[in-house]
């Protein structure tokens, strides 16, 4: 017996969740209106690669090892095309350094 056809994914957000999370960013930024990413970033690649350094060290580690990251990488494509060894060497001190190279 054939699958059936699998239900087309819309792309159009759900307007109920859409209202629900900005009641939600909503009420963060009244509870906490000092908040602020540790982060150091200038892009929103740079702020992806910088959360995945982030696993299990702390902000002020991944913010000692993204400048030389990202002056050798400044873009996703550069990044992509990167020596893997060189990469590793980069990130060693923020732990997991193998895993978050792959």
């Amino acid at each position: 017996m054939p699958s059936p056809a699998p239900t087309p994914v819309s792309t159009r957000p759900d307007t109920a969740l859409v209202r629900r999370a900005r009641k939600v960013d909503r009420l963060l930024a009244a509870a906490y209106p000092d908040a602020r990413c540790e982060l150091d970033f200038g892009t929103p690649f740079q702020l992806l690669v910088a959360t995945v350094l982030s696993a299990q060290t702390t902000d002020k580690r991944v913010n000692s090892v993204t400048p030389a990251l990202f002056a050798a990488y400044p873009d996703p494509a550069s990044l992509a095309a990167a020596d893997r060894a060189d990469v590793e060497r980069i990130v060693q001190p923020t732990g997991f350094f193998r895993a978050k190279t792959e």
